[in-house]
């Protein structure tokens, strides 16, 4: 009997869990598509929300609430900024309330580091996920891109990992990863990173085999970084004791349960993008 119901049960749970995605999928990817104002809401949404998870991971106790509110005003008006068209502004308004956070911090004799990692973790993120969409075409095949590394990193390390098994990569923080798992993660992001670019280039076909393979080793690097932040964020939930970041997404738990992954991969792109615009510029 108690079998059965737990089969109904987890039968129940994954009805949830595919209802829910059947909803936000089309959400989120419509506004990748759009861009402009509709993503920029999706992220004025998500941002908060996420720094609020991330605040009660941190210190469960709520504590760091106060400096939390600082970072999703600050992520805030640095979007509605960037909606204006003024990425410069919106840049400059973040670090001042950054730096108004972290005098209240000094002030009322709170270590910052805490606030700063936050500031760091989820503000790095949204601010690269509204730079590398912008309003172009090639901000969007960016961030499809991105999304579709991703993922093929978690399906592909699942199912490799599942099939294979083998040495943990760390046991005390998420036990179900191997790395066999990863391995499996980094080959299929590789070979949908290069299926996007064929796809987004099929009229022409102009790419290069060099730049497809270039393409596949970042792909592969941008893998190894989501799969960090998979683990950063497991190991912050087994810190609090709680099993999801939160409770907002039906059968999923909270935001940063479903994006963890991309944390680290969005800030890690963003960075080498403007690391290689920066270095193309100086070298021409």
């Amino acid at each position: 009997m108690s079998t059965a119901k737990s089969a109904e049960t987890k039968s129940s749970s994954l009805g949830v869990r595919v209802a829910s995605a059947v909803v936000l999928a089309p959400i989120v990817l419509g506004a990748v598509w759009v861009g402009g104002t509709a993503f920029l809401a999706l992220l004025m949404i998500a941002g908060p929300l996420m720094a609020l998870e991330w605040a009660r991971l941190a210190e469960p106790e709520g504590s760091a609430v106060t400096e939390q509110i600082g970072l999703t005003i600050g992520l805030v008006v640095f979007l509605v900024t960037m909606a204006t068209g003024d990425a410069g502004l919106a840049f400059v308004l973040l670090l001042t309330i950054l730096g108004l956070t972290m005098a209240w911090c000094v002030w009322t004799d709170r270590p910052p580091s805490r606030t700063l990692i936050g500031f760091a973790y989820v503000g790095g993120a949204v601010v690269s996920f509204a730079w590398l969409r912008g309003d172009s075409d090639m901000g969007r095949l960016t961030i499809i891109w991105l999304l579709g590394v991703v993922w093929a990193t978690d399906i592909g390390a699942y199912f490799v990992g599942r099939t294979f098994g083998g040495p943990k990569m760390a046991p005390r923080l998420s036990p179900n990863k191997t790395w066999s798992g990863l391995i499996g993660g980094m080959a299929s992001a590789a070979i949908v990173s290069v299926a996007v670019f064929v796809w987004a280039d099929v009229q022409s076909m102009t790419m290069s085999t060099g730049i497809l393979v270039g393409l596949a080793v970042f792909a592969a690097l941008v893998a190894l970084l989501s799969q960090a932040g998979d683990i950063y964020e497991s190991s912050m939930k087994r810190r609090a004791g709680v099993k999801d970041s939160g409770t907002i997404i039906p059968g999923h738990g909270g935001i940063l349960d479903r994006v963890d992954g991309l944390m680290f991969a969005a800030t890690f792109v963003a960075l080498v993008v403007i690391g290689v615009h920066y270095l193309v510029g100086w070298m021409s």
